[in-house]
């Protein structure tokens, strides 16, 4: 069976655990996170802010946004039950859920038309029906709530296609899933030229070698040299220097 039809591409309780040292230390997740607050529209502490986190992962962004918007309230919705035990350690303060959201399901409540914004952040590449994800997402939402999203936008690298990627996606496509799902987009973009590009480059030109490099450190850590690549990289992946839609990095904004 090749690796792209394998269902270890799909294994987010074994990926996060494999790969959540990795994760946190992306120089481009703190890009993705500065973008992301910029959108947002919050003002201070965020109060009466209820935000949603498509897709929480191992409960990073949740945390991240607790720290930029500590009066704000958290709401994750995560597919792997191992990413919903790691968020909850990590950040006590919000909430998280196991949720498919590729399948319909009920919405509790006090859960429907809960969030005032929401974020859903490099999700909507792993999945074969993201139109269907937001769209179940959206009931979570109240009407006119703002959507912040960011999907990978370039190549491919052998880590991408390891972890699932289907696809990288362009402003255009975006946009019209948005649509399809059901909210008005307002912006779909590329950012991050020149530098985050050249990160991703970096990423694609070690091929496997970033897997096996991962796979062997003890805990999902990642190798000293890697280390020093990703901290050089943390200094030059800056908001302001990158700006242009030339990157590889996608970003939208839409409405409920």
């Amino acid at each position: 069976m090749s690796e792209a039809a394998s269902p270890l591409r799909d294994d987010w309780n074994r990926h996060w655990q494999e790969y959540s040292r990795t994760a946190e230390e992306n120089p481009a997740q703190k890009y993705r996170r500065e973008l992301i607050f910029s959108l947002l529209g919050l003002s201070g502490s965020g109060a009466a802010a209820r935000i949603l986190d498509i897709g929480s992962g191992q409960g990073d962004m949740a945390a991240a946004l607790l720290s930029r918007f500590p009066s704000a309230q958290v709401l994750g919705l995560e597919l792997s039950q191992s990413g919903v035990e790691i968020s909850r350690r990590k950040v006590p303060r919000a909430r998280f859920v196991q949720r498919d959201l590729l399948e319909q399901s009920e919405v509790p409540a006090e859960l429907r038309g809960w969030a005032t914004h929401a974020v859903c952040s490099e999700v909507i590449e792993h999945v074969d029906g993201p139109g269907r994800l937001l769209a179940n997402a959206r009931a979570y939402m109240a009407p006119g709530g703002l959507l912040v999203l960011t999907a990978p936008g370039g190549p491919m690298s052998a880590f991408d296609k390891h972890i699932g990627h289907r696809k990288h996606w362009l402003p255009s496509e975006i946009a019209t899933v948005l649509g399809q799902a059901g909210y008005k987009p307002i912006r779909s973009t590329g950012a991050g030229f020149p530098f985050f590009n050249l990160y991703r480059s970096v990423v694609i030109l070690r091929g496997r070698k970033l897997i096996d490099d991962v796979r062997s450190s003890p805990e999902g850590t990642t190798s000293l040299s890697a280390r020093i690549v990703m901290a050089v990289f943390q200094k030059l992946i800056r908001k302001g220097l990158n700006s242009s839609y030339r990157g590889w990095q996608m970003i939208a904004t839409a409405r409920s």
